[in-house]
């Protein structure tokens, strides 16, 4: 059972007679498509989108009951990569600012312009695709 509240700023967020916000269904999908595209951890995933873990497993688990009574699996779709990111102060050898990005495999490129922001994004979308036959 849900209840609206009176006040116009509340009136927006569904809540339950506990006081619990409810999350649209739609919005709960949304989520969830996200999230299996994420690579995430189910509990750092919750945590960025501000949910109870408990909350979010249990809208996992009914996703997963869902599908499997539809004989219908997730599909394929291309994986998005979460990054955490820490910016700290770094100069090079001459005293210019840097920003270091540092790769799985090892390699490490620094950015020290904006000009060289496109050629970096350029250079990461290549990395990223498989190689072409020559």
């Amino acid at each position: 059972m849900t209840s609206m509240t009176e006040s116009p700023a509340a009136s927006l967020l569904k809540t339950d007679v506990l006081g619990r916000v409810k999350t649209p269904a739609a919005r709960r999908e949304q989520l969830l498509d996200e999230f299996e595209k994420s690579g995430a951890s189910g509990q750092r995933f919750a945590e960025l989108i501000g949910v109870k873990y408990q909350t979010f497993a249990t809208w996992v688990q009914q996703r997963k009951r869902q599908r499997a009574a539809k004989g219908k699996t997730p599909k394929s779709t291309a994986k998005v990569r979460w990054l955490e990111a820490t910016i700290g102060k770094t100069t090079d050898h001459d005293g210019v600012a840097t920003l270091p990005v540092q790769l799985p495999g090892g390699a490490r490129l620094e950015i020290s312009c904006s000009q060289q922001l496109p050629l970096a994004a350029a250079l990461l979308w290549a990395l990223e695709k498989p190689a072409a036959a020559c």
